[in-house]
């Protein structure tokens, strides 16, 4: 940590920048509770952006924003109260204030966006965001490693979302949300639809950590614990689970959407439960436990059924109210004691007796523990479970998530403040003032409020709900603890719970032995040979294209072109419309024959000289087909550049040859692949002008140019008018680039002639120009 400032102008001025940081989401957070108080919701604002695209400024306030709203500031303001503290005396803090404010408002941009492009914007801003976040101890290299590698995988998907989402608004032909969630249901599934909801489901899934992007997250708790409390456990990683919740009204009763969710919801609340057994540190294993519970809220979107999406809600809402708590005391314990290992900390609740108090609260909640909101969100998601159509495997996940929790809860609230480490080795430890007790003990006394008083949150998840599945009757949540299977089913995860907490320490052991023999084929790993795989990628195609050699850069084009042209032919071949067969004038085989003849000889030659005398009879053969298609000052104009070409750069071959510098008739050595590119390149670019000509011409830029040229640009020649009027800054552009690659060719031929100068008998070149 840093040292605290003892300037008292200073801590002045420090304190009263962190009470006008904080006022920012706490007057957020006022202005969302009066929306709610006053506004009928769902509600909407709409600006025109970029109307002719389809992309608008619309934004949609309903019950699911109202939430993610209500998470996004209060728990927003418990972390910049937090922060203060936290990083309290830092350089930096001001710079952490700003990264969370602009933070803070583009998640508020996501969770009210009705546009689809508009989303994906304010999508990207939090990605970005994260990556300073998470990289805020930049000189650390493992806070730099964390950043980059979370920016790249969250940042992947987001890419794949930009693409989803425009393939989704171009088959439903809007961007709005909720145009496109109420005209689904009545659209045929097409490959371009699921293409579409695929590619979407793989950008939430990497913002909301499933398997097997899930990896990304706790690697990202080097950020400092404000960071990891509000992105990490209560808004950003949450992105994902309100995206597909959003959707859910539109694709709910497609199967595809169905198992896709449940299984890899199911997938990662086991594993990463799991992974947390493998974890010594705290702070990362709350971090597993929340890519466990991400899962599990992927999961119950993906089960049909109203009681799915009250469970949605209440998950949602419960999981800020226990997790950010519990990354606050990680953070306290870190803060009060130097180190996070589990296996050093124990009976700090003597010493840190508020955040004891805290984790004992936040603790109950996540547990499941009667009488606490968590024990009450179990309950509805354990009887929505019961009336839902869900895998055996999500069951089973379910009982591993809910087992674990319950273990992990206790290390972080009981393990630690109440139980002996078993050594006396163990550090000093404080209390932090205000700023470090007062945010989680809020937080957890909010949720301890909740379980006492469970109606309490009747409205907020029902409206929540409601938006969830809006073709449902109106929700009504009553959130009633009673005696029955499912009471049966929560005391026996309870049960479990403390049995996995009792021998923790031997199934660390278990799994970190068993799971260790698959690092070589883990995510991490995999993720890291991708990573070191692109330099060397990079290198291996540096050398096969930029090996320095102009024909291979030629041919290498050549081929890419022939390529790309050769799929759009055979991909329209239905539709294009080919010309008749007209008979050939004399003239025109004159000219073909030529024209071949040349290309072929220049093919196969290996000398430079007659390489350029074979390649002149296509330059001739050009001339000749310009003379017989109307345009003989085109075919003059040919014939001369072409004669001139050849005659200079012939004397200059033999010249350079008769002064020895090896330029003459020395044999040239090409490709294989020379012969065939240019057969194949030929034949394509024959095929697209047979395509060409086979089109309806119109006439309507000939007759403008003929009826304009006159009056406007006052002259006959239709070419000269269109090269000096009408194209008068293209013409200009085109005179530029030859001057200026004559002016780049300038030393060149200095070069030259000083080299014939200094050759030449009896001549004594000036020293200024030896160089």
């Amino acid at each position: 940590m840093a040292q605290h400032s003892h300037d008292p102008n200073a801590v002045a001025m420090s304190i009263a920048a962190r009470a006008a940081f904080v006022m920012i989401p706490l007057l957020s957070l006022v202005f969302v509770l009066w929306t709610a108080a006053s506004v009928p919701l769902p509600a909407s604002i709409q600006a025109a952006w970029v109307p002719a695209l389809g992309v608008n400024f619309n934004f949609h306030i309903d019950g699911l924003s109202l939430l993610m709203l209500l998470m996004i500031t209060g728990v927003g303001t418990a972390v910049f109260v937090y922060a203060g503290g936290y990083l309290e005396g830092h350089p930096q803090q001001n710079r952490l204030y700003i990264l969370l404010t602009l933070f803070m408002f583009a998640m508020i941009g996501c969770v009210t966006a009705d546009n689809l492009i508009v989303l994906f914007l304010f999508w990207e801003m939090t990605s970005l965001l994260s990556f300073m976040l998470v990289g805020f101890n930049h000189e650390d290299a493992s806070s730099r490693k964390s950043a980059q590698q979370a920016l790249v995988v969250t940042g992947s998907g987001g890419l794949a979302l930009l693409a989803g989402a425009i393939l989704l608004g171009q088959v439903m032909g809007t961007y709005s949300i909720q145009e496109i969630i109420s005209r689904v249901p009545g659209t045929e599934p097409s490959t371009a639809l699921t293409t579409a909801l695929l590619l979407i489901l793989l950008g939430a899934f990497t913002k909301s950590a499933q398997f097997p992007f899930h990896f990304w997250l706790p690697n990202a708790m080097s950020a400092p614990t404000p960071v990891s409390a509000y992105l990490h456990s209560a808004t950003m990683v949450k992105l994902g689970v309100y995206l597909v919740a959003r959707l859910d009204p539109g694709f709910g009763d497609w199967p595809l959407w169905q198992w896709t969710l449940q299984i890899v919801g199911s997938i990662t609340a086991a594993w990463g439960m799991l992974l947390a057994l493998r974890e010594r540190d705290l702070k990362r294993i709350l971090a597993w436990s929340t890519v466990a519970t991400l899962g599990t809220l992927v999961m119950l979107v993906g089960m049909d059924g109203q009681g799915a999406t009250v469970a949605v809600g209440a998950l949602l809402l419960a999981h800020a109210l226990y997790k950010a708590p519990l990354f606050f005391v990680a953070g306290n314990v870190d803060h009060g004691t130097g180190t996070r290992i589990i296996d050093q900390l124990g009976n700090l609740r003597h010493a840190m007796p508020w955040t004891a108090a805290a984790a004992l609260l936040a603790g109950f909640s996540m547990a499941g523990v009667p009488l606490s909101f968590g024990y009450v969100v179990k309950d509805v998601i354990t009887e929505a479970k019961t009336v839902s159509d869900v895998l055996e495997f999500a069951n089973v996940a379910n009982t591993i998530f809910g087992a674990v929790a319950v273990a992990v809860a206790a290390v972080a609230a009981v393990r630690i403040f109440w139980r002996h480490p078993g050594h006396n080795d163990t550090p000093e430890a404080h209390e932090g003032g205000l700023t470090l007790v007062g945010p989680p003990l809020v937080l957890a006394f909010i949720g301890v409020v909740l379980g006492l008083f469970p109606f309490l949150a009747d409205w907020l998840v029902g409206v929540a709900s409601q938006a969830m599945s809006p073709r449902a009757e109106a929700v009504a949540v009553h959130f009633a603890v009673h005696a029955g299977p499912g009471f049966l089913s929560l005391l026996m995860t309870l049960l479990v719970g403390v049995a996995v907490f009792w021998f923790w320490d031997p199934l660390h052991r278990l799994f970190d032995r068993w799971a260790s023999r698959f690092d070589a084929i883990s995510m991490v790993t995999n993720y890291d040979r991708f990573i070191q795989g692109i330099p060397r990628l990079a290198a291996l195609s540096t050398r096969a294209l930029q090996h320095g050699s102009l024909p291979g850069y030629s041919l290498l084009i050549v081929a890419f072109m022939s390529a790309f042209m050769g799929v759009i032919l055979v991909a329209g071949w239905h539709h294009w419309v080919w010309p008749d067969w007209v008979d050939p004038t004399a003239g025109f085989v004159v000219a073909c024959l030529l024209t071949a003849a040349g290309g072929v000889l220049a093919v196969l030659q290996r000398d430079r000289f007659v390489l350029l005398l074979a390649a002149g009879l296509v330059g001739f053969g050009s001339a000749i087909f310009f003379t017989y298609t109307g345009a003989p000052d085109v075919a003059y104009t040919q014939l001369v550049v072409e004669s001139v070409f050849v005659i200079v750069v012939a004397s200059v071959l033999l010249n350079l040859k008769k002064r020895g510098m090896g330029m003459g008739h020395e044999r040239i050595v090409t490709s294989r692949w020379a012969l065939p590119v240019a057969v194949v390149f030929g034949g394509v670019l024959t095929l697209w002008m047979l395509v060409a000509v086979g089109g309806a011409f119109d006439p309507a830029l000939t007759q403008f140019f003929a009826e304009k040229s006159v009056p406007d640009a006052h002259g006959r020649n239709v070419v000269n008018v269109i090269l000096v009027d009408f194209r008068a800054l293209d013409t200009l552009g085109e005179i530029t680039v030859v001057m200026l690659s004559f002016m780049a060719a300038l030393p060149l031929l200095q070069a030259v002639r000083v080299y014939m100068r200094r050759n030449k008998p009896g001549t004594n070149v000036p020293p200024g120009d030896q160089a």
